[in-house]
């Protein structure tokens, strides 16, 4: 085989990887063609199959690799990175991306890097949005980059949050801005956004909470204080609050990375931050809210990996699973799910059309926001300020013939007369309604105005849901519950018998809170005829309660009591999220 010398990437950028091999001189034309023949027959990439039978070898086919996205290969283990340069790139950000800075040009404010493979130009991207820098990549030998994290980023050096908040502290240009909050012009705000220590805090606040599955992240100004906040699994955890004055520049840092005007301080504003994590895509949700200590800022954190969209998997026991199987097949009809902000009702919602998903189910969604991009459904956003509302999306697509319609909230008279008509029309609508249990959804759709005999002709079910905590399974501990916590149940020690209870001890899996996920409590109110003629007669919510409950309905507390009794989730969690039904 020929050693002769590497031809410029100009020439290979862009070619087919055997003939990128051939210029190169380290394979013959017979070998691509044998390579070739074995493609067509097994569908895998030619790279690993010249590698597999011994034509070229990995850092070969690394090279090729490289070189057809325009990307050079160094040699990250003979270089000698200065700490000042490596200090660019937070032990955060390097050890999540995999990636080693090792140039930097001020002038151009670019940043070279080395990465262990050409398919991870979404840490490019990333990282271009999180630090500012041009980034400008390169190719490593993976073990040689390996080996080059774990020198310049040890086990244990990590930056931590208290470390980079005394930073903070004591940079005196940040310090000037202490007490200045209205006071700051547009040309100061720029500069806020570009100090290095608030890019740094703000990506190891964005990282850390990724990490460990924040739903949403809090930046909230006070009259003495400054707070960051972060939900995990429905509680708020506090951070180590940074010095007040920063408030300005992160809010400012937020704005720039969500594209939003960093001029306005008086007015709301919404926006989005789209990020690849592992390969996997998290949009970040920003809203900005202008308060009486500066701008307040949450950032709703959509990770599509941490959702389970499958309907096996949302926490429904097999009895319910099974009916809502077959209501979500019914031809036409409308499904409501109800329960408060933060209970899962877009997750089961999204599951259930996920299931309904393919190529001969038309799906239209009307969503205020639109959380998840899923592929398959024509989703519309609301945008009530230019009069796109909920009740005119409704009409636009009864004339795009769908099959199943999902409107995100019924808010008026006018949008459930419109998802009657859909239903009524052979549609099968889902939507979601903000009541405590499923029988007083139907009170709910009475007081907006929609006929009693319109409610029975459409309304196949409701389904009223809560999000419980998952017991940590790394800390879970069997024990023997109080009669004060049983009463809490409104249950005897006597009924109990000899079942177990369990908790969590807390771990470092669960950041010593004892829980790790969630779970939801599900009830699940089935109209049949008799229930119907109740709504006719204008029974009340007890009623349906108690006449659903004869016929088979599981309430939200005896969910969870069969949830504890399965040492799934603890008596706490069932009593904070659910009433005693008498």
């Amino acid at each position: 085989m020929s050693d002769r010398k590497m031809p410029p990437i100009s020439q290979l950028k862009g070619r087919q990887l055997g003939r990128i091999l051939i210029k190169m001189g380290r394979i013959r034309r017979a070998e691509v063609h044998e390579a070739l023949e074995i493609q067509k027959q097994q569908r895998r990439p030619i790279g690993s199959i010249l590698v597999e039978l011994g034509h070229i070898t990995k850092e070969d086919l690394n090279v090729a690799l490289a070189a057809q996205v325009g990307m050079e290969l160094i040699d990250i283990g003979g270089m000698d990175i200065p700490p000042e340069i490596i200090a660019l790139v937070p032990q955060t950000m390097a050890t999540t991306y995999k990636v080693v800075p090792y140039a930097f040009d001020p002038e151009q404010n670019r940043l070279s890097i080395a990465m262990d493979s050409p398919d991870n130009f979404h840490a490019t991207d990333d990282m271009q949005t999180l630090l500012g820098f041009r980034i400008q990549a390169s190719i490593a030998d993976p073990d040689k980059l390996q080996t080059a994290i774990d020198r310049y980023y040890p086990e244990g050096g990590a930056e931590s949050m208290s470390g980079l908040i005394d930073e903070i502290s004591a940079d005196e240009d940040l310090a000037k801005f202490e007490g200045r909050n209205e006071s700051i012009d547009l040309e100061e705000l720029k500069e806020l956004a570009e100090a290095n220590p608030v890019k740094k805090l703000l990506n190891l606040v964005l990282l850390q909470a990724i990490r460990d599955k924040a739903s949403d992240i809090h930046f909230e100004p006070f009259e003495d204080e400054f707070k960051m906040r972060y939900r995990i699994d429905g509680v708020l955890y506090e951070m180590v609050p940074p010095p007040k004055h920063i408030a300005a520049a992160i809010a400012s840092r937020v704005k720039v990375l969500a594209k939003l005007d960093i001029a306005e301080r008086r007015l709301p504003q919404d926006g989005r931050i789209e990020l690849q994590m592992h390969g996997n895509p998290i949009d970040l949700r920003v809203a900005i809210l202008p308060t009486m200590f500066g701008e307040s800022v949450v950032m709703r954190v959509l990770d599509r990996s941490n959702v389970s969209l499958d309907l096996d998997r949302l926490g429904m026991r097999d009895d319910d699973l099974a009916i809502f199987h077959q209501l979500i097949r019914k031809p036409n009809g409308i499904i409501v799910n109800t329960g408060p902000t933060g209970s899962g009702k877009t997750t089961t919602l999204y599951a259930a059309l996920s299931e309904l998903n393919d190529p001969d189910t038309k799906i239209l969604t009307a969503e205020d926001p639109v959380e998840y991009d899923i592929d398959g459904l024509c989703q519309v956003q609301i945008r009530s300020e230019v009069g796109m509302t909920f009740a005119r999306a409704l009409r636009s697509f009864l004339r795009q013939d769908p099959d199943v319609i999902l409107v995100g909230e019924i808010r008026d008279l006018e949008t459930a007369q419109i998802s009657v008509q859909a239903s009524l029309t052979g549609h099968l609508v889902f939507t979601t309604l903000h009541t405590n249990d499923a029988p007083s959804s139907i009170a709910r759709l009475l007081d907006l105005g929609l006929e009693p005999f319109l409610v029975t002709a459409t309304l196949e079910a409701v389904v009223a849901q809560r999000l419980v905590r998952r017991i940590c399974p790394n800390c879970k501990t069997e024990f023997s519950p109080s009669e004060e916590m049983l009463m809490e149940l409104a249950i005897k020690p006597e009924d109990v018998g000899d079942r177990p209870f369990y908790y969590g001890r807390g771990c470092d899996y669960c950041n010593n809170t004892g829980y790790r996920g969630r779970m939801g409590l599900y009830e699940i109110m089935v109209l049949d005829d008799h229930l119907r003629e109740l709504i006719m007669r204008h029974a009340s919510s007890n009623l349906l309660r108690q006449e659903a409950i004869k016929r088979g309905m599981r309430t939200l507390r005896q969910a969870g009591m069969s949830a504890i009794y399965d040492g799934i989730t603890t008596i706490e969690e069932v009593v904070k999220e659910t009433v005693f039904e008498t």
